[in-house]
Order: C-alpha cells, then structure tokens, then sequence
C-alpha cells in the first residue's frame, strides 16, 4: 500500500513539473488557454500502470495542484471539468477494448476539450462558442492527445519493465 501511495504521489509531482514546463510554452491557436497537455502524460502512464482509481487521485492531485500554483479558482473549475470528461472516456476505453494507448490518450484529448468546452459555454452563457471555438478544441485536443499518448506510449514500455 505504502508503494503504491508513493508511486501515485511521483505520478502527481510528474505532472506538476510538466505543468511548470508547459506554462513556459506558448501555442500560437485562437484559443485563449490552449496548452500541450503534457501533465497528462502522467495521467496516461498512471491509468496503465496503476489502474482507474490511481488515475483519478492523479488527476485530482494535478488539477488541484496545479491550479493553485499556475493558475486561478477559474482555471481549476474549467480543468475539473476537462479532467473529469477525460477520463469519463479513457477509462472504460482502457477497461473494456482493446484500442490503443495512442487512440486512448486522443479521445481523452478531445473530450478533454469538450469538457472544458462545455464548461465555458454554461459560465458565459454562450451556446455560440461551440461552433466558434469547437472545431479548434477539438483539432487541438485530438493533436495533444496524439502527442501526450505517444510520448506515454514510448515511456511505459520502460516504466513496466523497471515496476514489472
């Protein structure tokens, strides 16, 4: 127990060193917020490694974390909603298919998106920035799912063999 304690605590300072990492890139899209999402990385490794509830305290422990250090009250609201919807789908699709580490981390991305997306159009009240904003959000969460699943992809296949 106290392992597995201290391997999910590794897993949420990952994820905080690589939301520090993050908030030094810029991305020049039309989306105020965008970011690569390499905390998620973290989040991916940990799902596969460690299983769903290990993945959730992960996810809380970054948004939480994260926010409160990075970012506002705003912020933590808009990445709950975009962690929650995440790994509503990256879980079960882990769970009960056969998919790919790569193609579970995209869909992640995208309704990664769709939460935060969904998030916005209630607090302003704007229906509107679905057509607006979605397409981008969702082009930029299928991108940074490849990129966050591809990257988790290389480094399980070391992380299993050192963890076994």
């Amino acid at each position: 127990m106290t392992r597995k304690l201290t391997r999910i605590a590794f897993m949420i300072a990952c994820s905080l060193v690589l939301s520090w990492i993050e908030s030094f890139i810029p991305l020049p899209l039309p989306v105020p917020g965008a970011k690569p999402g390499l905390s998620n990385i973290a989040v991916v490794l940990t799902l596969y490694l460690y299983g769903p509830g290990a993945a959730f305290l992960v996810d809380i422990g970054k948004v939480l974390l994260s926010g409160f250090m990075f970012g506002s009250l705003s912020s933590i609201l808009y990445a709950a909603s975009g962690a929650a919807f995440s790994l509503m789908v990256m879980i079960p699709l882990r769970k009960w298919t056969s998919l790919h580490m790569i193609t579970v981390s995209m869909m992640g991305g995208i309704f990664h998106n769709i939460g935060q997306l969904a998030v916005a159009v209630a607090v302003l009240n704007t229906p509107a920035l679905i057509y607006s904003y979605g397409p981008f959000l969702l082009a930029a969460g299928l991108t940074t799912g490849l990129l966050v699943g591809w990257i988790s992809h290389l480094l399980y296949g070391r992380l299993y063999k050192l963890i076994g």
